[in-house]
């Protein structure tokens, strides 16, 4: 099939991992694949880094004039069979897009937040297209809720590589200045609110009283990170919490993690909760969203209610309490990740909606 991918973000976030792992797989599976997407961002030099093409264009909101006219001319021109709009602003451009241009490629649109939707506008992008991709069934019940058939919607988990651990995240960690002997929490998200890395710090200051090896190691960054650092300042957790902003030596730092949490008040699903699967990191998650759809409860980790920093705070502490425990919960993550969560399987269910199921 000749395939088109839009995604209209800047920077890179686990959605446009997804993205990249889509456009890559379907391309080695010998389809012709463009992605659209804005131009000296990490999405575009990655796909050309792997061969596949890219077209760049500009996208300045939810009807942004030069993007939908950029995609009319590239439906006329190269006629695509199966277009997937990956972000709301690419799913508004696309469908007026395909309108403008007379296109006949079956559209499909991809939702992977848990926000509800906006309106009868917002309604109304997505019945244009003819399948709607929800990453988490949590994503689907919302999806329904707002006003959309079920019909038209398809669940399709998102997917990482299996790939090996590299070597050399103590060594790393040691370097950032986490003691040799510390046990590691580990949070690999972006700063903002729906990642609520504010009641982590909070739960974590109970974790540091009670283990004296206990040290938060947080990846990312986001316009949050002023505010957390100034809150761990204030819970008195100078040298027991590093923040290590946005790193691209994952494969090495989650493998170092004794323990894995996500503290998302509102999330998709996680794409980092699947790379921590794949490493065999045991996980403390909360209720939100999909969590509970990677993470089983007293399977591959723990599972707590959302912004209650007691609960999570006992999770913790349980998990880097008990060695066999941690053990067992990441073992079994790592099954559960090559069943259900590999990017392999993410490409072929997507492929299976854009060919008409």
């Amino acid at each position: 099939m000749r395939i088109v991918h839009v995604d209209s973000a800047r920077g890179w976030r686990g959605g446009q991992n997804q993205v990249f792992l889509a456009a890559r797989g379907m391309a080695e599976r010998g389809h012709a694949v463009t992605v659209v997407c804005e131009d000296e961002q990490p999405l575009a030099r990655r796909c050309r880094e792997a061969g596949v093409t890219v077209v760049p264009t500009r996208f300045t909101g939810d009807l942004s004039p030069f993007a939908i006219a950029s995609l009319a001319g590239l439906f006329r021109l190269r006629g695509p069979e199966a277009v997937q709009l990956h972000d709301p602003h690419a799913v508004s451009a696309g469908v007026i897009a395909a309108r403008l241009a007379g296109s006949r490629a079956r559209l499909v649109a991809t939702r992977r937040v848990d926000f509800a939707l906006k309106g009868p506008l917002s309604r109304a992008k997505y019945r244009g297209c003819a399948r709607v991709v929800a990453v988490s069934d949590a994503i689907r019940r919302v999806l329904i809720a707002g006003g959309l058939d079920h019909e038209r919607l398809r669940l399709v988990h998102e997917g990482v590589p299996d790939r090996a651990a590299r070597p050399g995240g103590r060594e790393t960690l040691a370097a950032l200045g986490v003691p040799a002997d510390a046990r590691v929490v580990g949070n690999v998200a972006a700063m903002v609110d729906h990642k609520d890395q504010a009641t982590l710090l909070e739960a974590f200051a109970t974790v540091a009283g009670r283990d004296p090896r206990a040290h938060l190691v947080l990846l990312g960054d986001g316009p949050l990170r002023a505010a957390l650092v100034a809150r761990a300042a204030q819970a008195d957790l100078a040298g027991r919490v590093t923040f290590a902003g946005f790193r691209d030596d994952l494969d090495a730092l989650f493998p170092a993690f004794d323990v894995f949490c996500l503290s998302s008040h509102m999330e998709g699903l996680g794409t980092s909760l699947l790379d921590a699967m794949c490493f065999g990191r045991p996980i403390v998650g909360t209720a939100a969203g999909g969590i509970p759809e990677a993470v089983v409860d007293g399977v591959n980790g723990r599972v707590v209610p959302v912004r209650e920093p007691a609960a999570l705070a006992a999770a913790l502490v349980e998990v880097l309490a008990s060695p066999d425990l941690a053990a067992r919960f990441g073992a079994a993550g790592r099954r559960r990740f090559e069943e259900h969560f590999t990017d392999a399987r993410m490409v072929d269910a997507s492929l299976a909606v854009l060919e008409g199921a």
